[in-house]
């Protein structure tokens, strides 16, 4: 409808300038919005204020112009001017029930749009360092990703949903470590376990994976594997120092091949399950892309070697700088350190240029609130290389708390102590896990209830939309169960007996999704449309407790059918976006 509002708008705005009664001007986007008071009519529209300063003109004066040249449309029943010079539209019956038969018309496809037809959109989330299994505060943002991919997908985008491993650096090199390490203790070796290594049972599972594949063959004395090592910090010692001289022993003693393959059994252990936990969690991925596959293209070299030939890198005590100052940053940023060895930053770069240099209109980073820092280095990067740093969106995501009851449940990946997005799915169910992480704004804080998400009551916000659509199904048993059918045909042909208060609210709410859909994807704001499913599920229950679909007038009875089966599409349509289930039966 809003549509329909500003084709008929642009047409009379361009009738009066071509007829001199309006300047020659450029006319702004015509925007269109629901009245909060019915008083008001359905919608109004500000353009007439909007136009003021350029045409010299009062604002009601326009308004009044726009109002006398509106042509005679069959869904605007009346037309008014208020306050300063807005212009309130009230719709037809008619257009008001029209809604129903758009819905049952289009069905899986209603709501979808064309707005982004033509544009490539690549979304990049979750990204996790594959040292462990994903825990829940990377839920967040899986859910978020991918919902966010979703609406792109609904408003016309090709979307390419991205994963960028880190298969390189140091923090996989601790892992290596410590899978090592839980290896010779299985082996028979005696020592302190690292400080700083990784804990986790996981890591004991790959260790003994290496040891069934490999028996005692990587094997050596724990007085070689710690000899020169910097004392750990229980010691009094470093603890970054303690596990880096580990590493390098470890290198050392087991040479490239068996290390490699210690690193590659961890990384290639971890990103299985990873794959494994997103896809049970809905989250579905086109590319697993590769940080390694950076350094061995040459790409991490040859973004260095661009910022070099656009003089924004500088030499400093053996180390390459990048002049991110230069653009905004608090402090510039190493790309190469003294030992030769290139930083995350510098893999950062090369990747982000890779994503340009691959076609996408729009590129979109989710990312975590902690990495907010990175932000402006990534995109001074972008404008050295002479890319537009405007097609980069970074969307922050807050992380969850998780509490059961009134205690919170504390999380470290490093000491093991967390609960896996594998557990949470299990406990609470795909579902629930999924709307709870995006019914709030991803940059607001969230605290995650468990007890709430497992609840089956109408204070739990999933259970209460999925309820409604397992409600609308059960009225369609009842009608078999007594031996009668729904007519779609009568039904529509009635729908202007639907004059209830609640029919009336919920024309108004099948209307908006359309509407909710555009905005969520344009914004990145997939929690709007948890709010929508959940204000008309709301709508639906009151209407459900007040009023019989199944009664004698079989007219009325129709319409009513007619009107739930559309809510029931909508509903159905929204989880989908959102990657929920619409159960038939609770």
């Amino acid at each position: 409808m809003k549509a329909k509002l500003i084709n008929v708008l642009s047409q009379v705005l361009s009738d009066l300038i071509s007829q001199g009664m309006l300047p020659e001007m450029t006319v702004p986007e015509i925007q269109i919005e629901r009245t909060k008071d019915k008083a008001h009519g359905d919608f109004a529209c500000n353009i007439a204020m909007m136009l003021a300063r350029s045409a010299k003109m009062n604002p009601r004066q326009i308004a009044t112009s726009i109002v006398d040249a509106l042509p005679d449309v069959d869904f605007i029943t009346k037309v008014d001017i208020a306050g300063p010079g807005f212009i309130n539209f009230t719709l037809s019956a008619d257009s008001a029930q029209q809604i129903v038969k758009d819905v049952l018309a289009a069905g899986d496809a209603f709501g979808k749009s064309k707005l982004g037809e033509g544009k490539r959109a690549q979304v990049e989330f979750v990204s996790a360092n594959p040292t462990g299994p994903l825990h829940v505060g990377h839920g967040r943002g899986a859910a978020y990703g991918s919902v966010v991919s979703s609406l792109l997908n609904e408003v016309g985008f090709e979307v390419h949903r991205e994963y960028y491993v880190n298969d390189a650096g140091r923090q996989m090199d601790i892992l290596a470590t410590s899978v090592w390490l839980r290896y010779l203790a299985a082996c028979g070796e005696q020592f302190t376990f690292p400080s700083n290594a990784y804990k986790g049972d996981y890591v004991l599972d790959i260790a003994a994976s290496l040891k069934d594949e490999v028996g005692d063959a990587f094997s050596r004395s724990s007085a070689d594997v710690f000899a020169d090592v910097p004392d750990d910090e229980p010691q009094g010692g470093d603890k970054e120092q303690h596990i880096d001289g580990l590493i390098v022993n470890a290198k050392a003693l087991l040479g490239d091949e068996h290390y490699r393959k210690v690193f590659d059994l961890g990384l290639n252990s971890i990103i299985a399950g990873i794959k494994s936990d997103l896809a049970d969690f809905g989250t579905d991925y086109d590319e697993w892309f590769s940080e390694r596959s950076l350094m061995e293209s040459g790409d991490v070299d040859k973004a260095i070697e661009q910022l070099k030939s656009s003089n924004v890198l500088y030499e400093k005590e053996g180390a390459w700088w990048f002049k991110s100052t230069d653009y905004g940053d608090e402090k510039d940023r190493v790309v190469v350190r003294d030992n030769g060895q290139t930083t995350y930053f510098a893999s950062d770069i090369a990747y982000h240029l890779n994503k340009y240099n691959r076609g996408f209109d729009t590129v979109i980073d989710v990312w975590g609130s902690d990495h907010h820092g990175y932000i402006p280095r990534v995109r001074a990067s972008l404008t050295a290389m002479g890319q537009d740093e405007a097609r980069l969106k970074v969307l922050l995501v807050q992380f969850a708390v998780l509490y059961r009851g009134d205690e919170k449940i504390a999380m470290s990946t490093r000491s093991g102590q967390f609960v896996t997005l594998n557990e949470l799915r299990k406990e609470i169910g795909k579902d629930a896990a999924r709307f709870f992480y995006v019914m709030r704004g991803a940059d607001q804080h969230m605290d995650f209830d468990l007890e709430l998400a497992k609840s089956q009551s109408n204070d739990n916000p999933v259970y209460y939309v999925q309820y409604a659509h397992a409600r609308v199904c059960s009225v369609f048993r009842q009608l078999e169960e007594r031996g009668l059918v729904w007519d779609k045909t009568v039904g529509e042909q009635n729908l202007n007996r639907l004059i209830e208060d609640h029919e009336l609210a919920l024309f108004t709410a099948l209307s908006r999704y359309s509407e909710i859909i555009e905005t969520a994807a344009l914004n990145y704001t997939p929690h709007i449309l948890a709010h929508y499913l959940m204000d008309l599920a709301r709508d639906f229950h009151t209407y459900y407790n007040a009023h019989h679909f199944i009664v004698d007038d079989i007219e009325l009875s129709q319409a009513r059918l007619t009107l739930i089966t559309a809510i029931k599409q909508v509903i159905e349509n929204g989880l989908t976006v959102m990657g929920v289930s619409a159960p038939e039966s609770m």
